[in-house]
């Protein structure tokens, strides 16, 4: 699995010119899923970005957790985050799981996240033309990739 999150004032996910949910001061993961992850990986994400300390404490210095920043959290499906561009210039997506694949391991992923941060985490809809829109906070982006647990 391969996230991006980023650390933001707020975010939306409109879908056919409709808001389907928002969040204030929080995280947004798009999220990618390929044929080799497994619910273990689903479950080791989510605690990490749990446990990331990228909000800042009392001093400025980021410190504290989504759960101590008492932040909330979308999940956007993004396959395009396992795409291959070493040939040509059409990207291949080879790697990316296929749905009866993807789907179970992309709510597993929320589940394990929602459990691991003690609140609901919002989502978009798996496979939907989304329009996402963020304001980045600090700007803070972080990429993990659970195939080389960094």
């Amino acid at each position: 699995m391969r996230a991006v999150i980023q650390r933001v004032e707020k975010a939306s996910v409109v879908i056919l010119e409709t808001e389907i949910t928002k969040i204030d001061h929080g995280l947004l993961v798009f999220l990618g899923i390929e044929i080799e992850d497994t619910e273990e990986d689903a479950f080791w994400l989510a605690s990490k970005i749990a446990a990331l300390r990228i909000f800042s404490d009392e001093k400025g210095v980021m410190n504290k957790s989504i759960i101590d920043s008492g932040g909330e959290v979308i999940v956007v499906s993004q396959f395009t985050l396992h795409a291959k561009t070493k040939k040509g210039n059409r990207p291949s997506y080879m790697k990316a799981a296929k749905l009866e694949k993807s789907i179970p391991l992309y709510e597993q992923f929320k589940k394990n996240l929602s459990l691991a941060i003690g609140s609901l985490v919002r989502s978009g809809v798996f496979g939907a033309d989304m329009k996402i829109s963020l304001v980045n906070d600090g700007p803070v982006t972080i990429i993990i990739d659970t195939k080389n647990k960094e």
